[in-house]
């Protein structure tokens, strides 16, 4: 509504005695209209001339959904006088002055050189103790670090130790275990073969007695045969004699 009343005052002649057209406003968004058609009426003639001033206006849009408008009431005027500005009252300055100026701007530059040289030196110091607490850092992480290290491979090598000697431990129960178990199975062979023998002795020695038995029943047979022959031959011997003697 602003923008409505805006342009119609702008369009609007200043001696109004007269309205131009309102042109529609542009806007994209909204579907394209035909443009109206322009109504021609005829003005009251005066004797009086008008005198219009040239107007233009420049629409531009800045934002979404916004217009902007310059209203340009008339051509730059090209040969316009510029008021001339007084010159400002001229003010002597002697040389002392000007000695006590470039003293007093030296004496700037130098403090603010000293400013700038004391800011350097501060940061450098700055920067040194930073660096000195991280070389303090860096040697205490390596410290500790070895430290660690040095516990560490203490308790790996009293481990390492210990498993050994469970181990060592181990193996000699275990060639105990293997000693007993020979001995036992030396001794157990001992104790068979030693029954063995002694079976096979008393084998022997009974098959010994057996023969010797054998033996000797063989021999009292022959002795009791040879016995009888003997006193068959002494009985045979006394028939001879017998019927000799009765011859």
């Amino acid at each position: 509504m602003l923008i409505g009343l805006v342009r119609d005052s702008v369009m609007q002649c200043f001696c109004h005695t007269c309205r131009a057209p309102v042109l529609p406003a542009v806007n994209r968004r909204s579907a394209p209209t035909k443009k109206p058609t322009k109504t021609r009426t005829k003005q009251p003639k005066s004797s009086k001339k008008v005198k219009f001033i040239t107007t233009e206006i420049r629409c531009q849009e800045k934002s979404k959904g916004g217009l902007c408008y310059e209203v340009i009431l008339a051509e730059p005027a090209v040969n316009v006088a510029l008021p001339k500005i007084p010159p400002a009252p001229g003010k002597n300055v002697s040389a002392e002055e000007i000695e006590e100026k470039l003293k007093a701007a030296e004496e700037r530059r130098l403090s603010l050189e000293a400013k700038k040289m004391a800011d350097w030196s501060a940061k450098m110091a700055k920067i040194e103790e930073a660096s000195r607490k991280k070389d303090e850092l860096d040697k205490e992480f390596k410290t500790h670090a070895k430290e660690v290290l040095h516990t560490k491979m203490e308790q790996y090598e009293e481990k390492r130790e210990q498993q050994i000697t469970e181990i060592k431990e181990k193996l000699k129960m275990h060639a105990a275990d293997i000693e007993k178990t020979r001995q036992s199975l030396e001794q157990q062979k001992v104790e068979e073969l030693q029954k063995h023998l002694e079976e096979k002795l008393r084998n022997a020695a009974s098959l010994r007695d057996d023969n010797i038995k054998k033996i000797l029943d063989r021999l009292k047979e022959h002795e009791r045969r040879a016995e009888l022959v003997r006193q068959n031959k002494a009985a045979l011997a006394q028939k001879t004699d017998v019927t000799a003697s009765s011859g």
